[in-house]
């Protein structure tokens, strides 16, 4: 039988991080009230009772605003990890971060460029 030793732990987690959503949404399943009718169906926003329909159209100005944000928050992620093993990684590593960071620059320059950036 083959068997990766080390893994145990990792399976383990992968069970666990598998089972919890499944979880989650049986829980929600059986807790939930079954009722389809009448005020359920209503939007409800803040306590007021809802005018109008629920279907707003966005500008598309606030995803791309979002969307920005998102790869800027990102790049937080992956770059904090690096920076706390800078000392350990080499030159190597050093290389491929400015390479990283160059192609968000760029990413920054064309989203600045066609105005995803302006809040107005």
């Amino acid at each position: 039988m083959f068997s990766l030793e080390g893994y145990d732990y990792f399976l383990g987690f992968l069970l666990l991080s598998s089972a919890v959503p499944i979880l989650a949404l049986v829980t929600n399943k059986l807790v939930s009230p079954s009722s389809k009718a009448g005020e359920t169906q209503l939007t409800y926003e803040s306590g007021m009772e809802p005018i109008g329909g629920a279907w707003i159209q966005f500008n598309i100005r606030y995803y791309m605003f979002a969307l920005v944000f998102v790869i800027f928050d990102v790049e937080t992620v992956f770059l904090y990890p690096w920076a706390v093993s800078f000392h350990r990684l080499g030159l190597l590593a050093f290389i491929e971060a400015l390479i990283f960071i160059a192609i968000l620059v760029v990413a920054l320059a064309y989203a600045w460029r066609k105005g995803a950036l302006e809040w107005s």
